[in-house]
């Protein structure tokens, strides 16, 4: 692990970043890509502040965690930030993902172009329905879940995420933890346990809408 690498951990291995700056980098990271779709070569922060509603401060201070970005008098060069941030995130080499779980919401993850086109790539999806498994969806391998370890070592995957009912998830979550799978993107609604050296990311898409519906309800009863 290079130096710049080792301080974002402390001795215990845990990441010593605040979350919410994590957080923000990929956020910085989609806002630069739209300005080099739109022709840009530098930006600043004062720019960046304004599109993601934070202030220049905060930008500058975000980045400076992993590093000096800038130039003077001329602020961040796009495409370099852009390079910078995915080493960061170690989105800069491609990641080979499998899919657990191929109801609607499995579905439509493979069918998401956004995984690709940052550096994700759904090579195996598995499945303990017959009528699916050994078909291809969105020109992806659908197997049984029996098959997850001999896949997992032959397609180098590190990374699952997992589209399966609530009822199921803890037990897929055991099985993927024993073949070695390092982060897993849950979509089941519901709190999973994993080893220590698991990273588990949720996403609750109905909580995400409790979520705005409370602060649209409390930004009206403000008014």
């Amino acid at each position: 692990m290079s130096e710049s690498k080792s301080k974002l951990f402390n001795d215990q291995g845990e990441l010593v970043i605040p979350k919410p700056v994590v957080g923000r980098l990929s956020l910085y990271l989609r806002e630069v890509q739209h300005l080099i779709r739109d022709g840009r070569e530098t930006t600043n922060s004062t720019e960046l502040g304004r599109l993601l509603g934070v202030t220049d401060a905060q930008v500058r201070k975000d980045l400076a965690y992993f590093g000096q970005f800038g130039h003077p008098g001329v602020g961040y060069r796009c495409q370099e930030l852009v390079a910078a941030i995915k080493n960061i995130m170690g989105t800069n080499t491609a990641w080979n993902v499998a899919l657990i779980g191929i109801g609607n919401l499995g579905r439509a993850l493979l069918r998401y172009k956004g995984f690709h086109d940052q550096g994700f790539q759904i090579v195996a999806a598995f499945d303990v329905d017959d009528r699916v498994i050994g078909t291809q969806v969105e020109g992806v391998d659908v197997y049984p879940i029996q098959d997850l370890a001999k896949i997992v070592m032959q397609q180098s995957i590190r990374l699952v995420t997992i589209a399966v009912p609530s009822h199921a998830a803890q037990a897929v979550v055991e099985q993927v933890v024993e073949v070695g799978i390092e982060g897993i993107l849950n979509f089941a609604p519901v709190t999973i346990s994993v080893p220590s050296q698991v990273r588990v990311i949720g996403v609750d898409l109905a909580m995400e809408l409790e979520q705005l519906a409370f602060t649209v309800v409390n930004r009206d009863s403000k008014s």
